[in-house]
């Protein structure tokens, strides 16, 4: 028996056909390319408004952190100049999260998944934030004879 699938509501519907555009015509990396820096920031503000479209259809606040997790990645490689807009083309920071949005809104809840990468990315920033002040540490005490 075949259910009838029902249609996206018309902002989730435009949110995947405006990620299609910028990660599968490869929009994003272009005006990365084309507009350093600047060209980085403004696919940023359509991945908040996907986080914010999230917050409003009452997507769990895990998910909504992986979200910005993706869009943070998007934003950090796309600094780096050509090789982030290469690494961009295949990481497609957007569709992901409207992967997410439509697959949480859907079925709701969240998964262990969503739970492993948050915490996982805040250890790994807390290990990047710790790491200067040990080798510090460890570079005083080589110098102090401890």
């Amino acid at each position: 028996m075949n259910l009838p699938q029902t249609q996206p509501k018309p902002t989730i519907a435009r949110i995947q056909t405006i990620s299609r555009w910028l990660d599968d015509r490869f929009l994003d990396p272009i005006i990365g390319f084309l507009l350093p820096g600047l060209g980085d920031l403004l696919p940023a503000l359509f991945g908040l408004y996907v986080v914010f479209t999230a917050w409003r259809e009452r997507v769990p606040a895990i998910v909504i952190a992986r979200m910005l997790l993706n869009i943070a990645v998007d934003v950090a490689l796309g600094l780096v100049p050509v090789v982030g807009d290469l690494i961009d083309i295949g990481y497609r920071a957007h569709q992901r999260n409207a992967k997410l949005l439509v697959a949480r809104h859907e079925r709701g809840g969240n998964s262990a998944g969503d739970w492993l990468l948050v915490v996982g990315a805040g250890v790994a920033v807390m290990a990047l934030l710790a790491a200067p002040v040990v080798l510090m540490v460890l570079a005083a005490s080589a110098v102090a004879g401890w």
